[in-house]
C-alpha cells in the first residue's frame, strides 16, 4: 500500500483538510502529515504547535485513530474495528 502524505500549511487545520483525511482513511490505514514551517513558529513553540495540531486532529477524527509525532511530522493510523474492540476489552 502506498504511503499517503499530507501537509499542514499556513491555513492550519481547515474543514476541507479534515474531510480529505476522512476520505483518505476510507481506503488507507495510515497517513503522514508534515507540518510546514509556515504553519508553526520556530524553536520549542513549533513543537508545541505540532502537538496542538495532533490533539485537534484526534478530536475531530474520533476515537478510532492513534498518532505519533516524529520531528514535525504527525503519523496517523486508523485502528481496525476488531483490533480496537480487543484492545478495549483487554484493558477494561
Amino acid at each position: 500500500m502506498p504511503l499517503i502524505k499530507f501537509q499542514i500549511g499556513k491555513q492550519g487545520l481547515t474543514d476541507s483538510f479534515i474531510s480529505s483525511l476522512e476520505n483518505c482513511f476510507k481506503t488507507n490505514r495510515s497517513v503522514k502529515i508534515y507540518v510546514l514551517k509556515t504553519a508553526r513558529p520556530e524553536g520549542k513553540e513549533g513543537k508545541i504547535q505540532v502537538q496542538k495540531y495532533e490533539k485537534e486532529l484526534l478530536e475531530k477524527l474520533g476515537k478510532n485513530y492513534v498518532s505519533r509525532i516524529i520531528g514535525f511530522t504527525i503519523n496517523l493510523k486508523k485502528w481496525k474495528k476488531k483490533l480496537l474492540k480487543t484492545f478495549i476489552n483487554a484493558h477494561s
